[in-house]
């Protein structure tokens, strides 16, 4: 039986190797390429060299890596074993595989944020009228493209139902895009950090991400001239409304200037605005696509973190040529997004019922963002720095600390505690952490922050 010091590094070793196969999988080190030495990944990790000597002799042991006489450690595989041998999303990630964790990292909302019985209310609705359940059109089920052309329309972006494109979820929009516009060799322009590099749908594909750097009022302009030149191929991938993951809002002249470059240097914009719902003091600005009047946005929104991820509806809006292509390249994915979840879709957009629903959410979440700023600022005002949002759910805290954010992940996992490292977000290093208080409930987050106050303050001796 393995004695705590023992069990201890056993954890910490298995948490390198761990580390190692995610910078192999997202292609950061590629096969032939020589991996850093035993004293950097030590030094960079926080961990003593003799633990980064156990979770090598493991990736060996598995065939990841290999020791080349004269070249050093390589990458061996980045293929079939390594994906056989990283844990499963599942049981690592999910809170329903550990009994009693707290996840302040999840990116939806609790069932009780939502009004009770809202969905078996249209569900009822629904009962009846449906005869038959076929392939639809291309472009989706027709009502459900009115009906969203009509709730964009009444938000400020008019746009017919032919310009509209509906998707199994903004994911699939990702990826439709990325394999059916996109050439590879593109550079991908983002707010640094970005969702989108915890993704690897653009990277699969043989583009580059290039982070642009971000204020308060979010995306630089100075620092997208810089990076981007007419000519080049490409797009610029944004979030102006509660930006995933730092919760910030573009203002409405940075729009307006982002929107400029993009149209007078030939730059694609594509928009994604899944959370421009969930604005809980005022509205957000105009869309970037209602400004648009080059055709140059292409404009992508879901119901996954408003109504239900379980329904995989979401749309793309953007020129009719446009999506006609998006339409060729979905049909040969899926032959179309399931006809009952576009059914349920139609419901609810077309009867008012989601505004309806929406005001319910918000007070929900405005009670959520007020709890969780008492307890980062009960624990956390002497360690961290943070912005709390005006819309969304995520919080972006920054430690004052210099602390080893995967020990601090580590340790807080083993406290029953799991929060998204800065480092999912960005190609550099962080020492930032997402929160969420969408999921968890009010005393769950404070109890989270609690523990993981110990962690911060031990990590950093």
């Amino acid at each position: 039986m393995l004695t705590g010091a023992a069990m201890k590094k056993s954890i910490k070793s298995d948490f390198v190797a761990g580390w190692i196969k995610e910078q192999i999988a997202a292609g950061k080190w590629a096969v032939g390429m020589k991996i850093p030495s035993q004293r950097v990944l030590a030094e960079d990790l926080s961990v003593n060299r003799s633990t980064v000597v156990a979770a090598l002799d493991q990736l060996k042991a598995e065939g990841i890596i290999e020791g080349v006489m004269g070249k050093g450690t390589l990458v061996a595989n980045n293929t079939w074993s390594l994906l056989a041998s990283l844990p499963s999303p599942d049981r690592d990630m999910t809170p329903s595989a550990h009994a009693g964790i707290i996840d302040l990292s999840r990116g939806e909302l609790a069932e009780d944020v939502f009004p009770e019985n809202y969905l078996n209310d249209v569900l009822s609705r629904l009962s009846g009228k449906i005869q038959t359940l076929g392939y639809e059109e291309r472009g989706g089920y027709e009502p459900l493209r009115e009906a969203v052309a009509g709730y964009m329309a009444r938000q400020g972006t008019p746009v017919s139902p032919s310009s509209i494109l509906i998707v199994s979820g903004a994911m699939q929009g990702f990826q439709l895009i990325a394999s059916g516009l996109l050439e590879a060799g593109s550079s991908i322009l983002l707010e640094e950090p970005s969702y989108l590099y915890s993704i690897h749908t653009f990277q699969s594909l043989g583009m580059s991400l290039k982070g642009i750097q971000m204020d308060e009022e979010g995306l630089l302009l100075s620092s997208l001239q810089s990076a981007w030149t007419s000519g080049q191929k490409g797009a610029l991938y944004t979030i102006p409304s509660f930006h995933n993951p730092t919760g910030t809002l573009m203002s409405l002249e940075r729009r307006k200037d982002i929107l400029s470059f993009g149209s007078s240097h030939k730059l694609p914009i594509i928009e994604d605005d899944i959370y421009r719902d969930l604005w809980l003091d005022s509205p957000p600005p105009p869309s970037l696509k209602s400004m648009d009047a080059a055709g140059n946005v292409l404009y992508i929104s879901s119901l996954s973190k408003t109504l239900s991820p379980g329904l995989r509806i979401g749309w793309i809006a953007g020129s009719e040529a446009v999506i006609e292509r998006l339409s060729n390249v979905k049909m040969q994915a899926d032959y179309g997004t399931s006809s009952l979840s576009q059914r349920v879709a139609a419901e609810w957009l077309g009867e008012g019922l989601y505004e309806h629903h929406l005001q319910f959410v918000r007070n929900e979440l405005r009670k959520r963002r007020l709890a969780a700023s008492h307890s980062l600022q009960r624990y956390l005002s002497d360690l961290a720095e943070w912005t709390i949002p005006k819309g969304g759910f995520f919080i972006w805290l920054r430690l004052n600390q210099p602390i080893s954010l995967k020990e601090l992940y580590t340790e807080s996992l083993n406290e029953g505690i799991l929060f998204h490292p800065g480092s999912i977000y960005t190609e550099g290093s962080s020492r930032a952490i997402r929160l969420s208080f969408g999921y968890a409930s009010p005393d769950q987050f404070e109890e989270g922050i609690k523990r993981m106050k110990k962690w911060i303050i031990a990590l950093s001796k």
